[in-house]
This record gives structure tokens, C-alpha cells and sequence, in this order.
């Protein structure tokens, strides 16, 4: 039963988004868009619980054998991650409700065609339908970008397409190497397969370096900057959690399966992912937006959760995978938070707001605690992530890279505090429009600044609030996550429960 699950996680938000082109009632569709993300974290967590010991559930789509059918796989690390995803989509949605935007004709089933295609990446035991499924994620992600019809949103739309057409061209053009030199994309019949042919070994380098780009690693981030500042708050929160999270979970799959955790490719890792936390939050520093300095921020907290692969020691890959789950559910948190602000008062302009924690306490508590959990505060996720993955570098003698992990997070927390202290605790804005017409400064079209005393809608409030009330339960509950974790962490260090399940041997 469990492994038909896996390609209706696929099968039926598909089917749902081309329901909901059809004209309908605004409720059920309503119904229709928020109900196929509760069903799929409801099968994530379905598929936790079935994979909590070690398990691996396999499905061979049509019933055809190994090696010709497209084959799903659920471990403790995918469905971990289905079922954040789940999550991250089902919030993001229901603020996309709250802020009018789902009543755009297409919005939901875009939204669902995206979600379909992470499903689909995380569950695939294919190298090549791993690039058909991230190509599923991104076309819809291609109208999301420019669905509001902003000058600012074609900009970045345009920035975002030409950068993942490249990227997937090289992506392909991997794909295409590994089965030259290895006669096959099956990730069963790779395993190992990196470590016994240098040609191999290449052609997956090829792959690699398409899923760096795509995950945004230093020094190949910057087209992240200008496109997330883009899209509407809602969208820029969905794809925080669920873009490059993809990317990520490929890297850690790949080098598992494929080069075996090769330990002298290593030190590649510490390095690269040891300047992304660095270049990130130092770019941080000089931005005057909050979606930019979260954007930023969100660079820097990507090198942190592939520290845990470079790393490839059973502590840090629970370390990373933690704070894979950690960071997906608070980035999103933030974005949220303050993509409310900039929905009512139209900018996310340091320097044009304030008083908000005056005003509307429960957003303020979101966002602090989000914040927090961002820089490695107790009781927050944020401080087991960050505490467990410098423990793992302190064991495995990586002194530098946990250094430097250390001072990001101090970095972080005072680039939280600017927000805070600008956004929320500063003095309230004098009324009126803009200046310059009232233009956003981020990109959400020519808008009229409100009042200073404008009340933010509970519906734009509770998607943060929930989200931050998952870092704080998580934080409070660790032991749950990292039990789940460290399971996951030794599929990646023995593949052979994994390998078995795909190749149905």
C-alpha cells in the first residue's frame, strides 16, 4: 500500500491543478488548492512514520522492471522532506488566500504543478527523471515570477529564466555524460560508480555543478539576489523552501549514492561551503530591504546545511539534514512575516518603516522568534542545528570552517536586530504616500503607502506565526527530529538498503 503512495504524491496535485483551471466556485476551488497540500502532508507524515526504522518503500511506476520504469523511493531523509515541503506549500498557500493573489486564475494551479515536480525530485530514483522533475518544478515557477504583471517581476523572471535554462542545459548535458560512460541513470546501478571510474566520477561532476547553481553556492549565487526580491511575498516564501532545498537534497543523494561519500573530494566542500556562509551574510550587511537581507541571509544558511555533506561523517550529516528541515520551515517564517508588512504598507524599505511590534504584537513574536532560531538562539531549532553541525566539525577537526560558522551566526543575529530595530521597534512613519510616486521599493507595483496605523489582517498574521510555533516545538522536542535525522544520515553513509529498493534486487 505504502509504495503506491509515492506517484499519487505526484498523480494528484497534477490532476487537481488542471481541475482548477476550469472555472469554478470560488470556494471550492478555494477547498480544492488548500485540500491537495493538507493530503500531501498528511502522506509525508504517513511516510515518516512508515520509514522512522529504517525502511525504504519502492514503487516501479506500470509495474515494469527495474531499469525501464520510473522509479519512486521514499527513505526517513525524502520523506522528511516531502513532508516539509507539504507544509511550506499548504502556509504559503493559505497566505497566498489571505493576500487575494490565489484568486488569480492560474495561481493555484501553478502553485500545484510546482509542487508536484518537488514531490516527484525528492521521490525519483532516476537521474534522468531527476531532470524532468525539476524541470516540472520550474516552468510553473517561470509564470509564478511573472503572474503579478510588475515591471520588477518580468525583470527578475527574465534573470531567473535565462540563468535555470543554462543550468538545466548543463544539467542535461550531465545526465547524458553518465550514461555514455556508464550505460545507465538508474542511481541503484550508479552506486559506487563515481569511485571505480574517473570518467564517471566527471560526468557526475558535470551533474553537480548544475545542482550548485541551482542551490545557489558561492560563487555562483548572485542570480539569487535578483530574482527573489522579484516575485510577491507569498512566492518568494514558497520558493525559499522548496528551490534550492531541492538542489540540496540532490547534492546530498548524489554524492552519497554515486561517489560513496569519496572522502579526498572533500575538502572541495569545506571550502566553497565555508565562503557561501561568509560572502552570504556579509551581503547581507549593506542591503536596506528586508526580502534583500533575507535573500542574502538565505545564501549564507545554504552553506551551513551543505557543510553537513562536505563534512560526510554520521554526525554531520544529521547535523545538515536537521538543519535542512530547520531552515526550510523558518526562512519561510520570515519571508512571510515581513512579505505581511510589505503587502499592507507596500515596501519592505528599512528606512520607510516602523513600530510595527506596537501595532501588531503576534507578528512582532513571529518574526522575533523566526529571527532568532535564524541566528542559533535557544529554544529555537535554529540553536540545535547550529550547535549540532559545530560539534560535528569540532569531531571531524574542521577548526576553521567552525569557526567561521560561529561568527556568521554572530553576524546573522546583529542583521536580525537591524530589522528588528528598524521594522518593528523603531518610530512609527509619517503617513502619506511614497516617494517617488509611492513606487514599492520592491518590485509590487505603484502603491500607495498607508497610513503608519494600518492594522495587518489576522489571515496575513497566522501562516508566520504557525511557522515559527514549528521552530519553537521542534527546539523544545529536538530529540524527534534528530532521531529522524541521524535515521536518514545512515542511508547516506549505507546505500545498500537504498540501492537494493531501487533495483528491486
Amino acid at each position: 500500500m505504502i509504495p503506491v503512495l509515492l506517484p499519487v504524491l505526484v498523480a494528484v496535485p497534477l490532476l487537481t491543478a488542471a481541475l482548477l483551471v476550469l472555472p469554478l466556485a470560488r470556494g471550492v476551488a478555494r477547498a480544492l488548492f488548500l485540500g491537495t497540500s493538507a493530503f500531501a502532508l498528511a502522506a509525508g507524515a504517513v511516510l515518516v512514520w512508515c520509514t522512522r526504522e529504517g525502511q525504504v518503500h519502492a514503487h516501479q511506476v506500470g509495474l515494469w522492471p527495474a531499469g525501464v520504469s520510473i522509479p519512486f523511493v521514499a527513505d526517513t531523509f525524502s520523506a522528511l522532506m516531502v513532508t516539509t515541503t507539504a507544509l511550506l506549500v499548504l502556509v504559503c498557500s493559505a497566505f497566498a488566500v489571505a493576500t487575494g493573489e490565489a484568486g488569480r486564475r492560474f495561481f493555484p494551479s501553478l502553485v500545484l504543478v510546482l509542487s508536484a515536480g518537488v514531490y516527484g525530485a525528492l521521490l525519483t530514483g532516476d537521474l534522468f527523471n531527476l531532470f524532468v522533475f525539476v524541470e516540472v518544478m520550474l516552468l510553473p515557477s517561470y509564470g509564478l515570477m511573472a503572474i503579478a504583471g510588475t515591471l520588477r517581476g518580468l525583470r527578475g523572471g527574465r534573470t531567473y529564466v535565462a540563468v535555470n535554462l543554462l543550468t538545466s542545459t548543463v544539467f542535461l548535458a550531465g545526465v547524458a555524460l553518465v550514461y555514455g560512460t556508464a550505460g545507465t541513470v538508474q542511481l541503484g546501478e550508479l552506486a559506487g560508480a563515481a569511485q571505480e571510474s574517473p570518467v564517471v566520477a566527471a560526468a557526475m561532476g558535470v551533474v553537480l555543478l548544475a545542482m550548485s547553481v541551482k542551490a545557489a553556492v558561492v560563487p555562483v549565487h548572485g542570480w539569487l539576489a535578483r530574482t527573489y526580491t522579484a516575485p510577491s511575498p507569498a512566492v518568494t516564501a514558497l520558493f525559499s523552501g522548496l528551490h534550492t532545498k531541492v538542489a540540496i537534497y540532490a547534492i546530498y543523494r548524489l554524492y552519497a549514492v554515486v561517489f560513496g561519500g569519496e572522502s579526498s573530494l572533500l575538502w572541495v566542500g569545506l571550502v566553497l561551503f565555508g565562503a557561501t556562509m561568509l560572502i552570504g551574510v556579509l551581503g547581507a550587511v549593506g542591503e536596506d530591504t528586508t526580502r534583500s537581507i533575507l535573500v542574502f541571509h538565505m545564501v549564507s544558511q545554504i552553506g551551513y546545511i551543505l557543510l553537513g555533506v562536505a563534512l560526510f561523517t554520521e554526525l554531520g550529516l544529521m547535523a545538515g539534514i536537521f538543519y535542512l528541515i530547520h531552515h526550510m520551515v523558518v526562512k519561510a517564517s520570515l519571508f512571510l512575516s515581513t512579505g505581511a508588512i510589505e503587502h499592507v504598507h507596500g515596501t519592505g524599505r528599512l528606512d520607510r518603516l516602523g513600530g510595527v511590534a506596537r501595532r501588531e504584537p503576534l507578528l512582532a513574536l513571529a518574526f522575533l522568534g523566526a529571527a532568532l532560531s535564524l541566528a542559533g538562539l535557544p529554544p529555537f531549532s535554529g540553536f540545535v542545528a547550529k550547535l549540532t553541525l559545530v560539534a560535528a566539525a569540532f569531531a571531524d577537526g574542521q577548526w576553521a570552517v567552525a569557526a567561521v560558522a560561529v561568527a556568521v551566526s554572530l553576524i546573522t543575529l546583529m542583521s536580525m536586530l537591524k530589522i528588528w530595530g528598524s521594522v518593528f521597534w523603531g518610530p512609527d512613519p509619517g503617513s502619506g504616500p511614497e516617494p517617488g510616486g509611492g513606487r514599492s521599493a520592491q518590485g509590487s507595483g505603484t502603491v500607495t503607502a498607508p497610513p503608519a496605523a494600518t492594522r495587518i489582517r489576522a489571515g496575513l498574521v497566522l501562516p508566520a506565526a504557525a511557522l515559527t510555533g514549528v521552530t519553537l516545538c521542534v527546539g523544545l522536542g529536538a530529540q524527534v527530529l534528530l532521531g529522524l535525522s541521524a535515521q536518514a544520515a545512515a542511508h547516506l553513509l549505507d546505500t545498500s538498503t537504498y540501492v537494493e529498493a531501487v533495483t528491486n534486487r
